[in-house]
């Protein structure tokens, strides 16, 4: 059960936003992740709780954010309701998607885990719904993902193999670089594993 610490930061200018301390685990019906943020200044600032199935489909979904909250599941393509910090507002979602995005690294294992690439340079698309921060707003994106590297890598504990993602953004055409290994992310834009306590479990 991997358990660590990631550090988030804004991709362009690098200031620090907030600390994920975060755990994971792989079992027979899929994978889930539990983490709780902290801002630079010490205070909680969210949490994430993701578990998939067994084909890395989101089982359930549940975002915290400045006092937002998102819960969320794979029904008629992806459905959530986003309740606002009062608790008297909820609004409901429903896009065709394959699956949810955002600032979390989970995401980033998630998708990888319902893509299930093998290595090529050809992309596979893939329809996400993004909440993005500091509200939880949700934004539809599509992307394409492309294995394009697989790496392994002396360890005290065995060889660890290192999955090397090309990820572009199709409205804007951007690309960036994500490493994974298994269901920890090595980087990633943003991203930065700071400490982990145990090694990462296989994707599969």
């Amino acid at each position: 059960m991997p358990r660590g610490r990631y550090s988030l930061h804004d991709p362009h200018d690098h200031t620090p936003l907030a600390d994920e301390h975060f755990q994971c685990a792989s079992g027979p019906s899929g994978w889930r992740y539990v983490s709780q943020l902290t801002g630079p200044d010490g205070d909680h600032a969210g949490s994430v709780d993701l578990t998939l199935d067994a084909l890395g489909r989101p089982l359930r979904l549940e975002l915290h954010a400045a006092s937002w909250q998102v819960r969320g599941a794979a029904l008629d393509g992806v459905t959530w309701v986003r309740t606002d910090p009062t608790g008297t507002h909820a609004t409901e979602g429903n896009v065709r998607a394959h699956a949810f995005t955002g600032t979390s690294p989970a995401f980033l294992v998630a998708t990888a885990r319902l893509l299930r690439l093998t290595p090529s340079t050809a992309g596979t698309r893939v329809r996400l719904v993004a909440f993005t921060d500091p509200v939880l707003a949700p934004r539809t994106v599509d992307q394409s993902w492309a294995l394009v590297d697989r790496e392994t890598h002396p360890a005290d504990n065995g060889p660890l193999t290192v999955d090397v993602y090309q990820v572009t953004a199709l409205d804007t055409g951007e690309q960036h670089t994500v490493h994974l290994a298994g269901d920890v992310v090595l980087s990633a834009p943003g991203v930065e594993l700071e400490s982990l306590d145990s090694p990462p479990s296989d994707l599969d």
